[in-house]
């Protein structure tokens, strides 16, 4: 009779996703390829163990002024009520108001790439989001307010020692759009942003890529649905 053991199911989640990325850095000799792969191992994770309600992809996003923001390594968008804008080949566009999370996926953490992941989170939350009245049986709902867009940074080692020293601190410091509020350094740990206080709490017990799921899991249930989509605001665009 097999005995499940809860422990060493989600500890071998861990070590797979850590496997991976070391096998991405050490074997993969073309820096792109290796970010690809890199990249693909967040995708797949995100894809077998978020909610079937939200998907995740590599992708632009765009709102209904025309704006696009910068390419994205992970976006996580609502797969049940809101639509693609366009999808050919490796190239996805997506609305505004489907996103509930952006994440950078790099092989390393320092300041040059935490800026950069900023400036990327930056790209998607500056883009206008429409939200419309909900319809029910006894009339409507006011339209919901778009909520907070998470935003952070992924990857498997980190260029500071300690990995989540001063040297972080500084680097992740950044106000409005380009806050980061969670991310994973899969070989050391994962770190998130307390929305009421401002600071940021550092888990270096769990196993990192395990725990970040889980804390990413219960964010994205504290943001709900998302808005409901003004699609003719899109419409417009089909104009000449």
């Amino acid at each position: 009779m097999t005995t499940w053991n809860l422990k060493e199911l989600l500890g071998d989640l861990h070590e797979d996703i850590q496997n991976k990325l070391h096998r991405a850095r050490k074997n993969i000799g073309h820096p792109g390829e290796k970010g690809d792969a890199s990249e693909d191992v967040w995708l797949e994770l995100f894809q077998h163990y978020l909610p079937a309600r939200y998907h995740a992809i590599k992708a632009h996003v765009v709102d209904s002024e025309g704006t696009f923001s910068d390419q994205i390594d992970v976006v996580i968008f609502d797969r049940q009520y809101s639509p693609f804008i366009h999808k050919f080949q490796n190239s996805t566009v997506i609305p505004a108001e489907s996103v509930y999370a952006v994440f950078e996926a790099k092989q390393t953490m320092n300041a040059e790439l935490v800026e950069y992941a900023q400036n990327k989170v930056a790209s998607v939350r500056k883009l206008k989001r429409t939200s419309l009245p909900i319809p029910h049986a006894g009339g409507e709902y006011p339209a919901k307010p778009p909520f907070h867009i998470l935003g952070g940074l992924l990857t498997f080692e980190s260029d500071w020692s300690p990995p989540f020293g001063d040297s972080f601190t500084k680097a992740v410091t950044a106000e409005n759009d380009r806050l980061l509020d969670l991310g994973c350094v899969a070989s050391h740990g994962f770190f998130h942003r307390h929305r009421k206080t401002g600071e940021y709490s550092i888990d270096t017990d769990r196993k990192p890529a395990t725990g970040f799921l889980f804390r990413l899991i219960s964010q994205l249930q504290l943001a709900g649905t998302v808005p409901m989509i003004d699609v003719e605001a899109y419409a417009d665009w089909l104009t000449d």
